[in-house]
């Protein structure tokens, strides 16, 4: 299975499962650990391939969100875990929202940060320039240049060096199958994005996210249980960048 680390209280009754996303790992988490493990048991996973879950059975020439998905409800159904709030990061939104579907009576609420909800001509443009220039630049350098333009300014330097280190885990051969997820990643963003969200969610965006935000402020007027709030000074990864806002927030609305 994959690789996983559980934070269980004695008296906790209620379970957080925590989804990366491509080319992070659970310390991308670090952050949210100490704020969220006195109210919950936590669940914190490495997707396939990353951080600590290499060579996971069965080998898979090409990988879809099927695959990704069954990979971690294999995980939370060994644990036992019946039900769970779901936190989830960048493309890690994606596979929480196939979940909530697929799996419906295991969602309780679902916590969307830096979330990717509609494919925006920059995401096509980035797709289909990371395919050409495969052929002629290392994987390590195409993915540094994506971070910057993700993350481009002073204060997302942390963040973009957090993800540098976690996507240096990956081989080549990794690389290039989860780059591969593209088209089935785009034909999951147009089925989810009208499709409605049954579960009440919060979207947490930082103000400086230029690539995702603006479609996540379209997805939260279309669905009526998804609630946005926008971190003022950070980037798409704003649970590192703004973690303290980002907790609070986050705690008060799984709290209720």
């Amino acid at each position: 299975m994959l690789h996983y680390e559980l934070h269980q209280q004695a008296d906790a009754k209620e379970w957080l499962v925590f989804i990366h996303g491509a080319g992070g790992a659970i310390e991308t988490w670090n952050y949210q650990i100490q704020a969220f493990a006195p109210h919950f048991n936590l669940l914190l996973l490495d997707l396939r391939d990353h951080g600590k879950s290499k060579n996971i059975a069965p080998h898979y020439e090409s990988y879809d969100f099927d695959v990704v998905t069954r990979d971690v409800l294999e995980v939370i159904d060994n644990m036992g875990i019946k039900r769970a709030h779901f936190m989830s990061l960048s493309l890690g939104s994606v596979i929480l929202q196939r979940i909530s579907i697929e799996r419906p009576e295991l969602v309780d609420r679902m916590v969307m940060a830096g979330g990717i909800f509609k494919a925006s001509l920059k995401m096509h443009f980035f797709v289909h320039s990371a395919k050409v220039l495969n052929y002629v630049l290392p994987y390590r350098s195409l993915y540094s240049i994506f971070s910057w333009i993700v993350l481009p300014r002073k204060n997302h330097s942390f963040s973009r060096r957090v993800f540098k280190r976690q996507f240096a885990k990956l081989s080549r051969d990794e690389y290039l199958k989860w780059v591969g997820l593209y088209k089935h990643f785009f034909r999951c963003l147009r089925e989810y994005f009208y499709k409605p969200v049954e579960k009440l969610s919060l979207v947490v965006m930082g103000e400086e996210d230029h690539v995702f935000l603006g479609a996540a402020q379209k997805f939260a007027k279309v669905h009526k249980n998804v609630n946005l709030t926008i971190l003022d000074k950070c980037g798409h990864i704003c649970n590192i960048e703004n973690h303290l806002g980002f907790n609070k927030r986050a705690l008060e609305f799984l709290k209720g």
